[in-house]
């Protein structure tokens, strides 16, 4: 049913779009059957979780971690990590560049920006955002390659609105900062997301489910 689900959504996607499968929660025999039929690139919302994984899987599995940065944690998942997709504080940028630079490894992160209301939501201002890799272009452990956002579970106008927001904001950063990266889209508004521009697609529930 996994398979079949991820083949499914896989031909519906243009091919300059990556799926990026959350796998929080999942077990690893999930993980396993979609990899064994190519898919490369897991998202985890927590440290433990991912170090849990990353110890038990193939180590070409790319992990992206699209949950709150905790500064303590962080050293943990530098090591390994391909992509952080919620940075949103200059303090992290130092942490992980000290980290990055430890292991002789650039990391490449997302910017979060908030483009809903909803209070579990969070992210910075497009000019926050703009300080952010401002700061960013000092670190030569770190590479902010592009944008992540969320939206919320309202109307689909609405959504439709907050991806429009973001794909604006994008576009003047890509031009700025020489973005590649548009991190926006989940399994109910994904068809969205890429009509705005999205490049990955952050797909749980509608693989996993029935």
């Amino acid at each position: 049913m996994i398979r079949k689900n991820f083949i499914y959504i896989k031909n519906l996607i243009p091919k300059n779009v990556k799926i990026l499968v959350v796998s929080k929660n999942q077990s690893i025999l999930s993980i396993k059957n979609l990899y064994q039929i190519g898919q490369r690139d897991f998202g985890e919302n927590y440290v433990q979780e991912i170090i849990k994984k990353y110890d038990k899987l193939p180590k070409d599995i790319r992990w992206h971690m699209i949950g709150r940065i905790q500064s303590n944690k962080l050293k943990y998942i530098v090591p390994f990590i391909y992509l952080i997709h919620s940075i949103q504080k200059i303090k992290h940028i130092e942490i992980i560049n000290n980290i990055g630079f430890k292991y002789n490894k650039i990391i490449k992160c997302l910017i979060q920006i908030r483009i809903s209301n909803e209070i579990n939501k969070s992210g910075v201002s497009d000019k926050e955002a703009d300080k952010l890799a401002f700061f960013s272009k000092k670190m030569k452990n770190v590479k902010i390659i592009g944008l992540m956002g969320m939206s919320s579970f309202k109307n689909m106008k609405e959504v439709n609105n907050e991806f429009m927001y973001l794909n604006n904001i994008y576009n003047i950063h890509k031009k700025k900062y020489s973005y590649n990266v548009l991190s926006m889209g989940m399994s109910r508004d994904f068809k969205l997301a890429i009509k705005h521009g999205s490049t990955i697609i952050r797909l749980g529930n509608i693989i996993f489910n029935k």
